[in-house]
């Protein structure tokens, strides 16, 4: 039998699948065809059956799906160094289409050389954002901003620009709920529902922000959503860090998602979310590292903190920054775990450092010692855009420069305010 075409085949010393709990495969290859997964199998058995375009051997690596950042700002990485998240005016004054672009660039490198292959984003001019990932070959949510009386014309029309790409969607993402009139809700509601969007929505983020909500509204922020009829499938509730078993019970009633940002709720100065009570009611969780003093597009160690607040969770917090991030932004029938038909998204870490040496169980040593130095190569959609730690799309060399930049007019704008 003549052997099958594909473009590439990746063999490496370990695959972890992720379709389930606690399979590891040994010497096996992941098989590549129009940018889609075409096989997992055998490495002696990939090389009788396929003849691959690119073969690349990874003896001593451990591939696995890309990590997905279920929640971020991306371009806000361009005011990293400020000592407190930067105030209204300096937003104002600075945050427009090309510093969104240029920002979101400088975050989409620190993620790709992380091993993150797809990112959620809440900013403002999002047709940035899509331009910047769109450009870069990466995968990305877009969340449209909704507003108490800001028009959603921009947001439909980067909707619409970007309604048959393959790596890019957009979800709609209003103010907080504290800050949003039940009318304006209504609205969107009916927008979503019309449209068949997802939401994505700060929900008991902090406790000044419920204390703020039971003043105006009388009820909990969850409680509220549940009550304008938009607590429903796909509704994303980022946070969630002040959860009681009542507001947990409702989340899981009504089918939400939740993305975690452990990190920066602490950095923010708020608590840790109630990992193991949220884990154990089955919804679907993701992880995203937020915004925040401090913020930095670091997935690995979102997971390693989420990993520490419970016995033996290694493998559950690595499926939450995986697949699990996946299930949360909607993607999860492409992305999210290595099986035939998905989207060839993947991250491919080099275990021969000491960091994780004597290696025994590569999962939960990964999880608990690993960390984003160890990622040597990405794919996203079959595309190498990380080989041998070196970014291959992107000129690193020319985003830095526009980053400096930027930095520089920032820093000059403080010192004369």
């Amino acid at each position: 039998m003549p052997a099958v075409p594909a473009d590439l085949c990746i063999e490496a010393r370990w695959i972890v699948p992720l379709c389930a709990r606690g399979r590891v495969l040994e010497n096996h290859a992941l098989v590549v065809r129009d940018g889609r997964i075409l096989d997992v199998l055998p490495s002696a058995d990939a090389l009788d059956r396929y003849a691959a375009t690119v073969v690349t051997r990874r003896a001593a690596h451990l591939l696995m799906p890309g990590m997905i950042n279920a929640h971020t700002q991306a371009a806000s990485s361009l005011f990293r160094g400020l000592s407190a998240p930067p105030p209204a005016s300096l937003e104002r004054n600075f945050v427009g289409p090309e510093f969104v672009y240029d920002g979101a660039l400088c975050a989409i490198a620190e993620m790709l050389i992380s091993g993150i292959t797809c990112f959620g984003d809440r900013y403002r001019h999002p047709g940035a954002a899509a331009k910047a990932a769109a450009e870069s070959g990466m995968r990305a949510v877009i969340g449209l901003p909704v507003s108490e009386t800001g028009s959603p014309a921009e947001g439909l029309s980067v909707r619409d620009e970007y309604s048959a790409h393959p790596s890019i969607s957009t979800v709609f993402a209003p103010g907080a709920p504290d800050t949003m009139s039940d009318a304006a809700f209504a609205r969107l509601a009916t927008l979503a529902d019309e449209l068949d969007a997802g939401i994505v929505i700060d929900v008991n983020s902090s406790a000044d922000a419920i204390a703020r909500c039971v003043a105006q509204h009388g009820m909990r922020p969850i409680e509220r959503l549940w009550r304008l009829g938009l607590l429903t499938p796909a509704l994303n509730a980022v946070y969630m860090t002040h959860a009681t078993p009542a507001d947990i019970e409702l989340a899981q009633r009504t089918g939400i998602s939740i993305s975690l940002g452990a990190t920066s709720s602490l950095n923010l100065g708020h608590q840790m979310p109630p990992v193991a009570a949220l884990f154990a009611s089955g919804m679907r969780l993701g992880l995203g590292t937020g915004v925040g003093p401090c913020s930095s597009q670091n997935v690995w160690a979102e997971m390693k903190l989420i990993a520490l607040t419970a016995a033996d969770f290694a493998w559950d917090a690595l499926t939450l920054a995986t697949r699990g991030g996946a299930a949360v932004l909607g993607l999860d029938a492409d992305v999210g775990t290595l099986e035939p038909g998905k989207w060839a998204d993947l991250c491919c870490v080099d275990m021969r450092g000491p960091a994780v040496q004597p290696l025994s169980d590569p999962v939960t040593q990964l999880v608990f010692c690993g960390g984003r130095d160890m990622v040597s190569d990405v794919w996203v959609a079959g595309r190498h855009l990380l080989a041998d730690r070196e970014l291959t799309r992107l000129d690193w060399a020319s985003v830095a420069a526009r980053a400096y930049l930027w930095a520089a007019r920032i820093a000059e704008s403080e010192s004369h305010a």
